[in-house]
């Protein structure tokens, strides 16, 4: 198997040999977090994925199952800026982008900016805030940059947007819109652990915290996320990315048109380019230069689930996204190319 580029320095003071493992790296980094982190493996996967792809990720769970650790400790072991941001009720725009500041010795204005210019953001809870701060956000995590007043700020890269919302209350919290929601390239459903790996918790939480050793720098991830550029996938797979994203809309090309009532709105096409680009970057984590099918497969519902807008017959008859897409994945044939690499 070829790897994407060798030759390049990936740790501190050490080379990468040509032929050698391309996610050497990523393996480090997912073993100093899980130093820390018990049994949300899906989770720290699809962190990387997102970071590698330059994308951003929204996470739904209970609280107590460590979403606000994980992304602090993914932050502490590629030597990455962190900022948490708690969105509550009274939040503003400007509490988040940054905002113009008379400084009167100079009779000037002054930028201050905001905790968005970081590595990694943690907007917590994102949904206690109202739709305008929401919205603040939209620039950030399609351009990587603000505007403020008339001038426009870039955001240090990598740069990462994780969102996080409670599913079990309803009051004092505003829904996000479809345009911000589509902004994420995934949704992650987080759940409890097992009764083994919470014990694991628990130990863990009397004990003394294990120290995270920064594996790689900020420098070094930007590179890593060109070798992902480099990762080949076979034009059959993106048609089959985009055949995904076309039968969420009309599912009766599918042999699914009893699926239609339950979907007032289907994937956009920024889906089927997110799908095929976190299939790229999946598929480096594990080690490969080429997608294969199983990439796509397994990020499918991560990718498609919150771009499903259903109807009120679905809400009735209990019917999930998650439900209608997997219908969608059995019914739609899973091609087999003879890749690169193969």
């Amino acid at each position: 198997m070829n790897a994407p580029v060798s030759g390049q320095d990936w740790t501190d003071g050490a080379r990468r040999s040509p032929g050698s493992s391309p996610a050497g790296p990523v393996e480090q980094v997912l073993y100093e977090v899980k130093k820390v982190i018990v049994g949300q493996d899906v989770l720290i996967e699809r962190l990387l994925v997102a970071l590698l792809a330059r994308g951003h990720i929204l996470v739904e769970g209970v609280p107590g199952l460590a979403k606000t650790l994980a992304v602090k400790s993914l932050a502490e072991a590629i030597g990455g800026q962190f900022h948490r941001v708690q969105f509550t009720p009274d939040l503003v725009p400007a509490d988040i982008l940054g905002t113009r500041i008379y400084h009167q010795p100079s009779g000037e204005f002054q930028v201050s900016l905001g905790p968005v210019f970081t590595n990694l953001l943690l907007a917590d809870e994102i949904n206690r805030a109202p739709a305008k701060v929401q919205s603040a956000l939209l620039e950030v995590m399609q351009e990587q940059q603000v505007t403020i007043g008339r001038e426009t700020y870039r955001v240090p890269l990598p740069f990462l947007v994780m969102a996080t919302q409670n599913p079990i209350e309803s009051e004092g919290t505003y829904p996000l819109p479809e345009a911000q929601v589509d902004r994420f390239m995934m949704k992650v459903v987080v759940g409890y652990p097992s009764a083994t790996e919470e014990f694991v918790v628990v130990e863990r939480a009397i004990g003394t915290a294990a120290a995270i050793v920064r594996i790689i720098d900020p420098d070094t991830l930007v590179a890593m996320q060109r070798d992902v550029d480099r990762v080949y996938i076979d034009p059959s797979l993106i048609e089959y990315a985009v055949g995904l994203a076309h039968a969420s809309r009309e599912p009766g090309t599918v042999g699914l048109a009893d699926l239609s009532r339950y979907v007032t709105f289907g994937a956009s096409p920024r889906a089927s380019i997110s799908l095929v680009l976190a299939a790229r970057a999946l598929a480096f984590i594990r080690g490969r230069d080429y997608v294969v099918p199983q990439d796509l497969t397994d990020l499918a519902l991560d990718v498609l689930r919150h771009r499903l807008v259903l109807s009120y017959e679905a809400l009735s008859d209990d019917v999930t996204a998650d439900a209608v897409l997997q219908k969608i994945l059995a019914a739609l044939p899973v091609p087999d190319p003879a890749g690169r690499g193969r």
